[in-house]
């Protein structure tokens, strides 16, 4: 299979990694994945702030990247305290298998931070009221590889705040914070204000019935979830089976209420 290295990444130092490693730098030390590490500059903030990180990609950045293709199974154990994934799960046409994987090579009562394309935004739910696209899902924005080749694919995964939830509940983790980056289109806010109050009372319509309130429902109209152009996601894998067969049948219970 032939690789054709039309993988792209940022070269400066985001607003995502820095709100990430805000998230984990004075943690105790910890074995990192970063995946896909794109240029490193996440990886050496953590190290310098004393973790072990193993930089993963498709991309030969440095020579100490391991080869990993995240269409594929990853070339892990269960061996991480925490896998970091930034922008990477929507380039992925199967963000299931990939959050399987995921679960799979984190030690139990360890976590999985995302980052990923906030299309929950205002500015977002504008744009697919005017043009039926989500910002950063424009109609033009996946691409097809010829047969034999792997390269990046664009933003073919739209993924909102209860998918990544559902997903990573199937493989026995749990959502423990939200977060995000910088403000999307800030000069917007006297038109995003009465749309967030409409949208409070509808989804407070919707959901008055339900006996427990999911997790997501509490970070409805977070400013996070409202503005930020990335959101930032952790998820705890449960530290036993049994405790992962507990987090099951809640969640099958909070279905069912609802």
């Amino acid at each position: 299979m032939a690789l054709n290295m039309k993988f792209s990444h940022v070269p400066d130092f985001t607003g995502y990694m820095r709100k990430i490693l805000a998230m984990v730098e004075n943690r105790p030390p910890l074995r990192i994945l970063d995946i896909p590490a794109g240029n490193g500059r996440l990886a050496e903030r953590l190290r310098e702030a004393g973790h072990e990180v193993v930089c993963a990609d498709i991309n030969r950045e440095k020579p100490d990247f391991v080869y990993a293709n995240m269409e594929e199974e990853l070339p892990f154990n269960e061996e991480f305290d925490l896998v970091i994934c930034m922008e990477g799960i929507e380039h992925v046409i199967s963000p299931q298998h990939l959050v399987e994987q995921f679960c799979r090579i984190v030690r139990p009562g360890g976590s999985v931070i995302l980052s990923l394309p906030n299309i929950q935004n205002l500015y977002s739910r504008l744009n697919y009221l005017l043009t039926g696209d989500f910002y950063g899902f424009e109609a033009e924005s996946p691409r097809q590889a010829d047969d034999g080749e792997i390269w990046d694919r664009g933003h073919v995964s739209a993924l909102a705040v209860p998918q990544m939830n559902y997903l990573f509940e199937n493989h026995g983790a749990q959502l423990k914070a939200i977060s995000g980056d910088k403000f999307k289109r800030k000069g917007l806010m006297p038109l995003y204000l009465p749309i967030v109050g409409l949208g409070w009372i509808v989804t407070r319509l919707l959901t008055k019935k339900t006996t427990e309130k999911h997790a997501v429902y509490e970070h409805s109209f977070s400013k996070n979830l409202l503005f930020s152009r990335s959101i930032i996601l952790e998820f705890e894998k449960a530290r036993s089976a049994e405790n992962a067969n507990r987090l099951d049948c809640k969640c099958m219970q909070q279905r069912k209420a609802a």
